[in-house]
This record gives structure tokens, sequence and C-alpha cells, in this order.
């Protein structure tokens, strides 16, 4: 923080006045309220059948990007209704506003988006990265709540032009742009680093995990040999491999159909409803989601009790957990119901090592799971006290790499507050740039 927090001579302006909105508050007295139809024009250039001439582009938390098709994801079958957008075009998402993490881009491409969105050219006499930093900070806290209709909180065009930006005169608002080009650079540098830090400390862990649970962890010299399968390599000699599917039993969950029929949920159900997102913001232990199922739902539905663990084969495909409550599952998920609780978290560890899943199939360039390739995926096998020692091992030097981690992550979180606190101060007004 340190190094992208030095001083910073934090000016007020002499004189303000009242800006007429509550959030905003005060704006410097010189500064003008102006209606978007003065800086805005609306652009709608469909690009046809010339589609292959333009590199797909995509608004992301990142900024806008340009898709490669050969990642894959999901893509129409022609681009012909996309719509043209030039290096220095403004992309704005004006619906599901609230549900949408990023709704304004700033294009640093010449490239196509989809129709969905609205590409909008500013006036000459308005500076574009200004303009682009007051529009970040209002969709950060999404504060054109007032503009939104209908249930998908859309924003109409109408409202849009209709809607006052509070501008600076134009040398004020490049040397605005300027100077949060520089800092924001800056702060985004040190993130990237500590990204960096995180992604290291995961492979670390990932190394550990992946020796312990091929190799095991006695301090002795053993004799090894080879397992016969790549991912696990040699392994002590007295270990042995053998297919999950000899090990365990190997269940895949179901879901009520349709899915989205109300009758299925209910708040005081007994059951809690494990989605893909669930899995993704829980780690090890699944203790809470966000739906619980009726009965009718729980009974149409797999149910998993504490203790049993479970594996997902669609989303986040291949993430394992151990459930600590009682909760339903869908066919995005296998789970292990005959399993031991020492060799439970022992099998938990092989999965969580990504080395497991080498040599399996892919849809495209996600990994493919389902029940028959989990039943046939090679398990080392130490003996029973080993695994008691292996899994005691992993969880103490996982410990110090996930406390590690979320340090990096709290001061990434923190570079974070305080980029958007720098931004909201400066295209405000409330701190002067001089």
């Amino acid at each position: 923080m340190e190094v992208v927090k030095d001083e910073i001579s934090i000016r007020k302006y002499l004189n303000y006045k009242p800006s007429g909105v509550t959030w905003l508050g005060e704006i410097p007295e010189h500064w003008e309220s102006l209606a978007n139809k003065f800086i805005f024009n609306l652009k709608k250039n469909q690009v046809g059948k010339k589609s292959t001439d333009y590199d797909l582009l995509s608004l992301t938390l990142r900024g806008i990007i340009i898709r490669n098709l050969e990642d894959g994801g999901k893509f129409p079958a022609e681009f012909d209704t996309y719509q043209e957008v030039k290096k220095g075009d403004f992309v704005f998402c004006l619906f599901d506003v609230e549900e949408t993490p990023r709704c304004v881009g700033l294009s640093d491409y010449d490239g196509m988006i989809t129709g969905a969105y609205t590409v909008m050219e500013p006036n000459r006499n308005f500076d574009r990265s200004f303009l682009y930093y007051f529009y970040l900070n209002l969709d950060a806290d999404k504060r054109m709540k007032p503009l939104y209709t209908g249930l998908r909180n859309t924003i109409s065009k109408d409202n849009f032009f209709a809607f006052k930006t509070f501008v600076p005169p134009l040398p004020e608002q490049t040397t605005i742009a300027q100077f949060l080009d520089e800092k924001t650079s800056k702060i985004d540098q040190a993130i990237a680093i500590k990204e960096q830090q995180i992604a290291l400390l995961k492979e670390r862990k990932q190394i550990l995990i992946h020796k312990a649970v091929t190799k095991g962890v006695t301090s002795s010299a053993v004799e090894m040999k080879d397992s016969g399968v790549e991912w696990i390599g040699e392994i002590p000699e007295h270990w042995e491999v053998k297919r999950l599917k000899f090990l365990t039993r190997v269940k895949r969950g179901a879901s009520p159909r349709p899915i989205d029929n109300p009758i299925y949920f209910n708040d005081k159900g007994e059951f809690s409803w494990v989605r893909i997102a669930d899995v993704t913001a829980n780690d090890h232990y699944l203790t809470q989601t966000t739906q619980k199922l009726s009965r009718l739902g729980a009974s149409l539905s797999v149910k998993i009790y504490p203790k049993e663990l479970f594996l997902s084969i669609a989303g986040t495909v291949g993430k394992p957990m151990i459930s600590q409550i009682k909760c339903c599952i869908h066919d995005g998920f296998v789970y292990f119901p005959d399993l031991l609780e020492s060799f439970r978290e022992y099998l938990f560890r092989v999965f969580e090592n990504g080395s497991v899943y080498d040599g399996l199939g892919k849809f495209g360039t996600q990994l493919n799971l389902n029940t028959d390739t989990v039943s046939n995926i090679f398990i080392p096998i130490p003996t029973e006290n080993e695994i008691y020692k292996i899994v005691s091992y992993i969880e103490t030097a996982s410990a110090k790499i996930e406390t590690a981690i979320s340090l990096k992550a709290q001061e990434i979180s923190k570079l974070q507050e305080y980029k958007s606190s720098l931004i909201n101060s400066v295209v405000t007004g409330k701190v002067r740039v001089c």
C-alpha cells in the first residue's frame, strides 16, 4: 500500500455549490451539470454479413477485451446483429444493471459486440477517460438506481440521455484523467504482483498435496515402484493403485423438474439446495447455501448428509466438497456414499490435487467429467496408518499456506478499496488535482 499511497496533496476547491444529488452532495462551483444528450451520441451500426472482418469484443470486469472464439464458450451461430465498436467508443450495459458486475467500458479496440449493449461516442469537447472514470465510479456502487424500470432493472435510452453528468472544463477533465491513469496504474501493478504471489502460493500447495498423496510423508527412505499411472508416477513399493469404482460407489445427483418451479423451494425446508455457486463460495466444507428445498423438492432430488464427500462435474469442474449440512445435489455433482472418515479426507485431498484429472477427457477446453470418468480415476492407496499421517500433514501445511493467501487477498482488497475511494474523490470534485 505504501508504494502506491505516496504523498497526495489533498486540496479542496475554493468554492462549492449544491449538486442537487443526495449521494454526491456539493460539487466545485465552476463544474457544470449537463444532460447526457449533450455529451453522448448513440451509435447502432450492425456488422451484418461482414462479421468476419471484426474482432469479437466482450465487456468484463477488466474492461473491454478481445475474445478468442477458439477459447470456447457460448457464441451465436451468426454475428449479423452484432454492432460495430470503434476505439474510443463507450459500451454500456443498460439492462440487468444491478446484477451485472460491470456495466460500462471504454474500448481500446476496433471490433464488434453484442447488439444487446448500447454503444455511444462522446462529443469532442469531453475527455473520454474522464467520462469513463466518472461512470466507472457510478457503476461501482450502482448509483444509477433511480433510472431503473421494470423487473430487469433496465435504463431506457431516454432516461440515460436525461441523466446529468457533472463535468469540469475540458483541460481540467484531462488533468484529472491523467492523474487517475498514473495512480490507478501503480495500484493495478501492485495488485498484479500480489495476485502473482497468490498464484505461486496455490502452486506450492498443489505440489505439497501431490507429493503427499503419491509419495507419502514418512521421513525415512522407502523403496519405490512405478504406479503405471502417469499422474501418480512412482509410489512406495507397498502401496496399491485402484480405480475409484473399486473403492466406493460413485452416484450422480438429480434435480426436480422443472427446476425453476417455486413449489420446490421453501426457506423452512430441511434440506439445503446446492448450486455450483455455493461450491465455488465455500472451501473444503459446505456449511451453508443460499436456497432450501421444500419437502417435495427434496423428495425429487438426491440427498446428501453431513460428512459426505461430493464432486462438481459441471461449472467449476473437479472441485471436491465435504458437506456439514443436510443438502440436495443436482446432476452437476457426483457423490461417494461409502467412505470411512479418514479415507474421505484423503480422497478429498486427492481430488483437490488437480493432477488427478490429467489425461481425462475434455469438452473443448473444459474438463469433461461424468460418473464413468470419475469411477475410472486411478487412486494411490497407502496403508490406513499412513492415510492418517498424510491427511494430518496436508491439513497443517495447507493451513499455513491458506493463511498467507488470505493475507495477500486482504492486501488486494485494501488496494481495490483505495483505488475506488481515490477515483470517487477526484471525479466528484472532493479532491482537487493540480
